[in-house]
């Protein structure tokens, strides 16, 4: 009896602190100027106001209500939304510093322990970032050394298509495949079989965890870190990454058995040779270790093998769906290029093809949170206080679907990319690798993979839905995840003759 009632007045405490921090955060944010958003609750904050299973629809709509800066509370966490393209570069470009650093969530946390180049900050993230930057610069990210990658993984993909012979189709692993094939020939060296059914189980492997960071399960989570073990994603999500680490460790392992000093042969070689150096010079630098080898691999191969593969996925998807579209994009690769392999010094002269491929990305919203951000310091953004270590969603939805920026942000249109004569235009408002200090840093291999994949694909099929089907009918509603992906649904890859 005394042990219920003892149990009943630490609750009672519990909550009555919960109650005091919210009065006073609403005061704080009276005086201080803080951004605007709904009133939230005590323990839940605004989770019951929001979806969590369209977390970036739910943003935009409050965004419409609260406008371009406001704030939300994910249990007892405040997060700072930003909205609209003008509001997100404002803060990621013109104070890229304030807002440059990453939130580590415990999802995030589980999955790389603060390592690696995507969920780290401070000098580990600075010294690990401007080492893969430079490392595959060095081996060919964004030129001739990658196109030359890229074209050779276009033919095994080509070969899997017209191994479909017409027939209707829902399986597209093997673009995750391809797309993790050309990381791994800069990271390990080397590619591997489409069959080799251990590279299957772990490229599949990593799609899964990208799904699961985005349900509605690990939102929770990430809110209330104790209720993991309840929560059968979480299970799986664990799983899923200790299985990734202990594959990745395997091929670093192996590779460490065959290291030469005198011949660097990828991006694990290049790490490990100057692990090495520092150990001989006895410096003190602790950042070239195990953990960050291991977790920026980890970062670098599951980052590359679902955006672009995804991307590819949904450009087929709007072909099927508007063919004249298709047809355009045809025309111009038959008038402009011929028969011959595309190469990417060909983009400057196929300004309708490169139009069709940015209105996909822009269109697909293929991260519509970005990673979350977190400043590093107190900053003022359009006349709000925002404190240092505030949570931020920079929501690209908002940017990509700017009504002030597009002619026309809900429909799928290439013109959007294109000036009165036809020629192709950059837009500012195309940001669907983010920007500013935490842009994507494989942004220059993506574009090259997207644009030579997808010519060389059209160059040699027409996609289609299956007979009987319209165009009408293909479904553009996304399956939702950390990425927007689009829904297995049947297609046909009919060669051109």
């Amino acid at each position: 009896m005394f042990e219920d009632l003892q149990s009943v007045s630490l609750f009672g405490v519990f909550v009555a602190l919960l109650i005091l921090h919210f009065l006073y955060s609403s005061f704080y944010s009276q005086e201080t100027q803080e951004p605007p958003g709904p009133r939230p609750v005590p323990l839940f904050g605004n989770l019951f106001q929001m979806d969590l299973r369209r977390l970036n629809q739910s943003l935009f709509d409050l965004s419409k209500k609260y406008g371009p800066v406001f704030q939300v509370y994910f249990g007892s966490q405040k997060v700072v939304v930003l909205s609209g393209y003008r509001t997100v570069k404002q803060a990621l470009v013109n104070h890229a510093n304030e807002f440059g650093d990453r939130e580590i969530t415990p999802a995030f946390f589980d999955l790389t322990k603060g390592f690696g180049v995507v969920f780290s900050n401070g000098d580990l993230w600075k010294e690990m970032r401007r080492f893969a930057l430079t490392t595959l610069r060095d081996f060919g990210m964004g030129k001739k050394r990658s196109e030359d990658i890229i074209v050779e993984e276009c033919q095994y993909v080509i070969n899997e298509f017209e191994q479909l012979e017409g027939k209707p189709f829902d399986n597209t692993k093997f673009f995750n495949y391809a797309a993790t094939n050309i990381v791994s020939v800069l990271m390990f060296g080397k590619r591997f079989d489409y069959k080799d059914q251990v590279f299957r189980a772990m490229v599949e492997r990593d799609n899964e965890l990208i799904r699961l960071l985005g349900t509605a399960s690990i939102s929770v989570y990430n809110c209330f870190p104790w209720l993991g073990p309840f929560l059968k994603d979480w299970r799986d999500y664990i799983k899923h990454v200790k299985a990734s680490r202990e594959d990745v460790k395997q091929i670093i392992a192996d590779m460490k058995e065959t290291l030469d000093p005198e011949v660097c042969r990828c991006f694990v070689d290049a790490f490990l040779i100057r692990k090495k150096q520092l150990e001989d010079s006895e410096s003190e630098n602790s950042h070239f270790n195990d953990d960050n080898l291991l977790y920026s691999v980890i970062n670098l191969i599951e980052a590359g093998n679902d955006t672009t593969a995804t991307t590819l996925k949904w450009s087929l998807l709007y072909m099927a769906k508007y063919p004249h579209v298709q047809d355009r994009v045809q025309e111009e690769l038959s008038r402009v290029v011929g028969s011959r392999q595309v190469q990417s010094e060909d983009r400057k002269n196929l300004p309708y093809t490169d139009a069709v491929i940015h209105e996909t990305q822009r269109f697909a919203d293929l991260v519509p949170l970005a990673l979350p951000h977190t400043t590093c310091q107190d900053v003022t953004l359009q006349g709000y206080f925002i404190k240092k270590g505030t949570t931020v969603f920079p929501l690209l939805t908002s940017v990509l679907y700017d009504e002030n920026e597009w002619e026309s942000p809900h429909s799928f249109n290439p013109s959007h990319f294109l000036d009165d004569e036809g020629k192709f235009i950059r837009r500012d408002a195309f940001m669907p690798f983010s920007a500013g200090r935490r842009a994507c840093l494989g942004e220059g291999l993506a574009r090259m993979e997207l644009f030579l994949v997808f010519t060389s694909l059209l160059q040699r099929f027409c996609f289609t839905p299956p007979p009987g089907v319209s165009g009408d009918e293909v479904d553009l509603t996304p399956v939702v995840g950390l990425t927007l992906s689009p829904r297995p649904q049947k297609l046909c890859a009919v060669q051109r003759n």
